[in-house]
Parts: structure tokens; C-alpha cells; sequence
């Protein structure tokens, strides 16, 4: 097991390093969105339209999060249940360039085999752990659905954020082991 540090956006070679049970920091632009706006950014995609944010190289976090309260730019930002996204998940990997994703729990095979094709990575963020987590998020900004609130999709720039890397472009998964 090691502990790295990362940026986003990621590149091919820093997915491939990573391997099922590192130990990361994120640090860098992180979007969030749930299956809401997932569902949104798939029609797009299969309607042959523009996305409102360019995904190659990015990382989605699976994310609602609360309002900020003064002087933070985030409120609590703890994972959800990243099944709910796995739907639409292949697609933003195969189709739109999607590199990472950060939830909780496990993924489907459709998800895994996606990861392994893209090359994509899943990063595990502790549940419960929601208030800390917002503490690494240092800016925030609305992208795009407004009408979803805390599910609308929003650029996050993020410090340190920690998380596991639990599932690889390899097939290594954490869950499994």
C-alpha cells in the first residue's frame, strides 16, 4: 500500500500507477454531481450535444453537498452511494473522457470493465466523514443545474482530499480483496 499525492486533472500514467488500497491526497479541480445530473450529462451525450464541462482527464465526486456556512465555500461534503450512478458511469467514461470517480461502496462489472477501457479510477471517501471532508474543499462554483440544489453540478477545487483508491484500471478492487 502506498500513499500518494495527486492532481487533477489526471492523465493516463497517474491512473495507471494507482493500484487498489494506495492511499491518495487529491489536490486540484474535482467536479461533483449525482445521478441527477449524471442522467442529464448522458442524454446529452447520446443526443450527440455539447456537454456543459469538458470530463477528459477529470473526476467526478459523487456528492451533495449542504450549504456552505460563512466564510467556507462548502458546507458538508461527504460521499453517496455510487451504485446510483452506475447507469451512467461507462458513458462518461467511454464517451466523454471521465478518468476518476470518488464514492462509497461498490461498482457493477459494466462500471469495472468501463474503468479498465478508459483508463478511469474509483477512489473510496470515508461515509460519516462529511464535515471533514468539506473542510478540504477550498473553492467552490456552481457549473451547471441550478434547479437540482445541493445535486446541481459544481467545480470544486479541493486541498489534500483523502481517499482510498478502491477499485483500479487494472481490475484491482479493494472490495473484493
Amino acid at each position: 500500500m502506498t500513499e500518494l499525492n495527486i492532481n487533477t486533472p489526471l492523465t493516463e500514467d497517474t491512473v495507471r500507477k494507482l493500484s487498489a488500497g494506495d492511499m491518495v491526497k487529491i489536490s486540484g479541480i474535482v467536479y461533483t454531481a449525482r445521478d441527477a445530473a449524471h442522467k442529464r450529462l448522458c442524454t446529452l451525450i447520446d443526443e450527440g450535444k455539447e456537454l456543459p464541462l469538458d470530463l477528459r482527464g477529470q473526476v467526478i465526486y459523487f456528492v451533495g453537498p449542504t450549504p456552505p456556512p460563512p466564510g467556507r465555500p462548502a458546507g458538508s461534503a461527504g460521499p453517496t452511494t455510487s451504485c446510483r450512478m452506475d447507469a451512467y458511469s461507462p458513458i462518461l467514461i467511454r464517451r466523454a473522457g471521465l478518468m476518476g470517480m470518488i464514492g462509497k461502496g461498490e461498482r457493477s462489472q459494466e462500471v469495472i470493465d468501463a474503468m479498465t477501457e478508459g483508463p478511469c479510477v474509483y477512489f473510496a471517501a470515508a461515509g460519516g466523514a462529511g464535515a471533514l471532508l468539506g473542510k478540504c474543499v477550498t473553492a467552490s462554483k456552481l457549473v451547471c443545474y441550478e434547479d437540482l440544489g445541493a445535486e446541481a453540478v459544481r467545480k470544486f477545487t479541493v486541498k489534500d482530499f483523502p481517499a482510498v483508491v478502491a477499485i483500479d484500471c487494472h481490475g484491482g478492487n479493494l472490495y473484493k480483496r
